[in-house]
């Protein structure tokens, strides 16, 4: 790939970040992916074969934001693994807040085949990072770390998308997303210090 294509790849997967940021999953079509590109409406098939291979790569790169915001969350508490999940928790709670269209297209498997197009490769270890800190919380405990991982990741996603919708905020009263993050670690590691 020369660096002219390898520029228009790059180009048209920011602008599909772009135009997910300001008008959501619904306008992502490749039509207009080339129109803001100012590239033809065939152009993008050149790079993206199919429009599932661009919606691919496009939220390849929010799965790559998210790891990276992770991994910085997680550097700034390095002996404590239950801060570490609180951290973790807090900036993907951040992310599905302020990335919002991004975040819906991340997990969004009706619109995605994460096995054919790569996605797997970015979002498994993420999940793994998840699994690992809550090893290190509950190393002894019956449930396996995975299980216990899925079930506050699901918990997390949760409140995420309810805090979105203002569901949480009407039927709890509350005015930040805070304590329901240290509910949902406490729910599911057991109160800190026990």
């Amino acid at each position: 790939m020369t660096d002219q294509e390898a520029g228009l790849r790059a180009r048209l997967v920011q602008v599909g970040i772009d135009l997910l940021t300001e008008e959501g999953v619904q306008a992502l079509s490749l039509r207009e992916i080339a129109r803001r590109a100012g590239v033809s409406h065939g152009a993008p098939r050149r790079h993206f074969p199919t429009h599932l291979s661009l919606l691919s790569a496009i939220a390849r790169q929010g799965f790559a934001d998210l790891a990276e915001k992770a991994a910085a969350d997680i550097d700034a508490h390095p002996s404590d693994p239950r801060a570490q999940l609180m951290a973790l928790g807090r900036g993907y709670l951040d992310f599905a807040l302020t990335h919002r269209g991004m975040f819906e297209l991340m997990f969004r498997h009706d619109l995605l085949e994460s096995g054919h197009l790569g996605l797997r490769d970015t979002s498994l270890p993420l999940f793994q990072v998840l699994v690992d800190l809550v090893a290190r919380v509950q190393p002894q405990s019956d449930v396996p770390a995975r299980v216990v991982a899925g079930a506050l990741w699901s918990n997390l996603h949760g409140i995420a998308q309810l805090w979105r919708w203002g569901s949480l905020q009407l039927a709890t009263g509350a005015d930040e997303v805070e304590p329901l993050l240290r509910a949902a670690l406490d729910a599911h590691l057991g109160r800190e210090g026990r």
